[in-house]
């Protein structure tokens, strides 16, 4: 199971091999949200991972990116934040002991359960994916109550770490956001565009699933307060949710679930940034 210290060991070699490095913010419990940067260029890219504390192999994909493409020349600039919600990942690794005299709190969030493994939300019982600005408590399967998943918070990015994300996002202006999470191989792009916009996103996650042979998802599904939805209404520009790994495997995954999809598309952001420019979209 990848960790949030295995991720700062990664980060710090990076940077010790020359990558940009920094971070993006802290987290509800001042753990850094770490990021890496690689590549020059107008344009600039956002890879995200780990917004789910149970999805850690996401993480683990996003981290092996950072390692396989730094030895490429890239045409684009690729912004990596392998890990948006470290307290939910050391929540999953190391349960509510971590979170000292709030363990109490934190059991009583998850049934009195001590096994975390399944969690998603971050240490405070927010669902990170479900408290951006886009359609806010809208969504198919929020909660208004703290617990493992579907809490939308108080209000729009009540999280640190929600705000982190969309203030680094906002300052780099992005021509695309890749959201990867597990499980189900499937691709999401669609939040209530219209016209041009969502001819040019369509067409560009239709090419995400050409070269990933994953499964294209029209509609919302019922989606909102999304990291995907608030880039595709906030900022206007295309964003997909990549869903790594079989669906017929069970949380929490083991890390080699996402051997076959990382050899297939390791490289995707670079194919994409390719595909919007003979597109004359960017």
């Amino acid at each position: 199971m990848y960790t949030y210290g295995e991720l700062l060991d990664d980060i710090n070699y990076l940077s010790r091999c020359g990558a940009e490095t920094g971070c993006i913010g802290a987290s509800g419990y001042g753990r850094l949200i770490p990021y890496a940067a690689l590549g020059a260029g107008e344009h600039a890219v956002v890879i995200t991972a780990g917004i789910h504390a149970r999805e850690h192999v996401s993480s683990l994909f996003v981290v092996k990116q950072i390692y396989k493409l730094s030895k490429t020349e890239l045409p684009c600039r690729l912004y990596f934040v392998p890990m948006v919600n470290p307290d939910g990942n050391v929540l999953i690794t190391e349960g509510a002991d971590a979170f000292g005299f709030d363990k109490a709190k934190l059991l009583a969030l998850n049934g009195g359960n001590p096994d975390f493994s399944l969690w998603k939300a971050n240490a405070a019982g927010v669902d990170l994916n479900v408290n951006f600005d886009a359609k806010w408590g809208e969504g198919k399967h929020n909660v208004r109550q703290a617990g493992g998943e579907n809490y939308i918070g108080a209000a729009p990015f009540s999280e640190p770490e929600t705000q982190a994300l969309a203030r680094f996002t906002r300052s780099l202006s992005p021509v695309l956001t890749l959201s990867y999470h597990a499980k189900g191989r499937e691709i999401y792009y669609d939040f209530h565009q219209r016209g041009k916009a969502r001819e040019r996103d369509a067409a560009v996650a239709r090419h995400a699933a050409a070269c990933t042979d994953y499964a294209l998802i029209e509609g919302t599904q019922g989606s909102a307060g999304g990291y995907k939805d608030w880039c595709v209404a906030a900022l206007g520009i295309p964003a997909l949710t990549l869903e790594i790994a079989s669906d017929e495997l069970s949380h929490p995954l083991p890390d080699d679930s996402i051997t076959k999809d990382f050899a297939r598309a390791f490289d995707l952001p670079v194919r994409l940034y390719a595909f919007m420019k003979t597109q004359n979209y960017v």
